[in-house]
């Protein structure tokens, strides 16, 4: 058996037991209930016979231990004769006096347990109304309290084990993203090699200018892994220009029938920011926007000022988002599409809200008309 199959058989077991030992204090609650309840039934019917004993006493009788019984009773009682109450004790008097609050809890108190009957003289009978005392009171929520109890209980420990697996993985992932960026590390050097011994043939310009932009995207890329799972270092840059190099990257290697547009103050806005990760951020919103229009169609990227925040809003004609997946689609694994892990989104959020404190969210979306993007950055005091 595997160690992962024998970790799963001992949660399971675990679990099991969990609810054996609840199924018992539930049940060894229930049983003490029933005695206690037995217990108090005894109880009344001593205090009736008392009550019973007190009445038909002569005036020679010794009823100091009827009277010791009577007295000495905490339990709610009604004496009901004829259909009317004749007598009451431990309830309060402003119920009494009201008709509808003692016909009400007369009612309550039938529901609760079976009358006492008193047969005071031959044919004539009172019967006793008792409710429960203020000790089965509370044993009565004991369960319901424990229950409260175990399930808030299951929650913390379903958090703990959720959050400490969250954190394994991302351990994961970072190590993984570390590996990928050393091992791209290798061929690039060697890449960065033959670019020199092209440029020393006099290969053609054009051709060297557009690998070498590959190159240093390869190298932008590998930053990008190598920073996963650390603090970046953020820096007071103009996010219009930043903005602008990822989105001129992405138009010149992108289908013609895609209609590229960029709008933007000539003004320099300064945010705090990594470059390679906000670069990052923009080419998965982009792409994410060219796969929606199936790699045809209208997309803008607008920087906008709104008070002491700028905005970036990348907008799309494609197939639209419903709301009701508004928040789903940052969640890691959601994808529509055949192909992909689901972690484009869901990698954005982190850059922009993790790392840089700004916000992301789905601005607007139509089915079958498009969507816009929106993400929202505090502006530095350079601005």
């Amino acid at each position: 058996m595997r160690f992962s199959d024998r970790k799963n058989n001992t949660r399971w077991i675990l679990i099991a037991a969990s609810f054996v030992i609840i199924s018992l204090i539930l049940w060894n609650t229930y049983t003490f209930f029933q005695i206690f309840k037995n217990e108090e039934r005894v109880k009344m019917e001593h205090w009736a016979e008392a009550l019973k004993t007190f009445n038909n006493a002569g005036i020679d009788a010794d009823i100091e231990l009827p009277l010791k019984i009577m007295q000495n009773a905490t339990i709610p009682i009604i004496q009901i004769e004829n259909d009317s109450i004749i007598n009451a004790k431990n309830i309060d008097e402003e119920i009494l006096k009201s008709k509808s609050k003692s016909a009400e809890l007369l009612a309550k108190l039938k529901n609760q347990n079976e009358p006492v009957v008193i047969e005071y003289v031959p044919g004539k009978f009172q019967y006793i109304y008792y409710g429960d005392s203020a000790l089965l009171n509370k044993l009565k929520y004991y369960p319901i309290a424990l229950v409260l109890i175990i399930v808030l209980f299951g929650a913390l420990v379903y958090n703990f084990y959720k959050s400490t697996k969250m954190a394994t993985q991302n351990k994961l992932w970072a190590g993984m993203a570390k590996e990928t960026a050393h091992q791209i590390g290798t061929p690039l050097s060697s890449l960065i090699g033959w670019l020199e011994i092209m440029k020393a043939d006099n290969v053609d310009e054009t051709t060297i200018s557009e690998i070498e932009k590959d190159i240093l995207r390869l190298q932008m890329i590998t930053d990008r892994f190598s920073k996963i799972g650390s603090e970046p270092i953020l820096e007071s840059r103009d996010i219009i220009k930043e903005t602008q190099e990822s989105y001129d990257y992405l138009q010149s290697r992108f289908s013609k029938q895609i209609t590229f547009s960029f709008k933007a103050s000539k003004k320099p806005i300064f945010v705090l920011l990594n470059p390679a990760l906000h670069s990052w951020t923009i080419e998965n919103l982009v792409k994410n926007a060219i796969d929606a229009m199936k790699g045809k169609g209208k997309l803008l990227v607008e920087i906008n000022e709104e008070g002491k925040l700028v905005t970036i809003n990348v907008s799309d004609t494609g197939n639209g988002i419903p709301k009701n997946q508004f928040k789903n689609i940052f969640e890691p694994g959601f994808t529509t599409k055949k192909r992909g892990w689901g972690l484009g989104l869901s990698l954005t959020k982190r850059i922009v809200e993790e790392y840089h404190k700004g916000k992301i969210k789905v601005l607007h979306s139509e089915i079958n008309k498009g969507t816009t993007m929106q993400v929202s950055f505090k502006k530095s005091e350079l601005s």
